[in-house]
């Protein structure tokens, strides 16, 4: 998460990726503007402005009286929206930080290989 994103933009990421790893489904209630709030220690307002930013994008949808809901294709939404973004946000900046350490090509895949390893993506 980027803890350099205004609150509203990190409660909303803290969703999507709760969405994302199947932690929140489809037809899920979300945590309330309150519950956020509380859990976070955050103002009632900002919780509503991050949840309120779901509801726009279509990740979540409001039912009058009983609260916010997961959306069908809610996580198809997020994963297209990121995989979009992936290269912007991740390896453009792993390229510029890779270059101004003299890294070769081959250099990062070994890196990438060997982290992706590590974390039980080559099996």
């Amino acid at each position: 998460m980027d803890t350099t994103a205004p609150l509203f933009r990190q409660i909303a990421e803290l969703i999507e990726d709760s969405v994302v790893d199947g932690t929140l489904a489809a037809g899920d209630r979300a945590p309330s503007t309150n519950e956020l709030a509380d859990f976070h220690d955050i103002n009632p307002a900002t919780a509503r402005r991050g949840l309120s930013l779901l509801v726009d994008s279509g990740v979540l949808e409001k039912r009058r009286g009983i609260g916010m809901f997961v959306t069908v294709g809610a996580r198809d939404l997020i994963v297209a929206r990121r995989r979009e973004d992936f290269a912007a946000n991740y390896l453009a900046p792993l390229v510029d930080e890779a270059v101004k350490l003299d890294f070769t090509r081959a250099d990062i895949r070994h890196l990438i290989d060997a982290v992706a390893e590590s974390r039980g993506l080559y099996r």
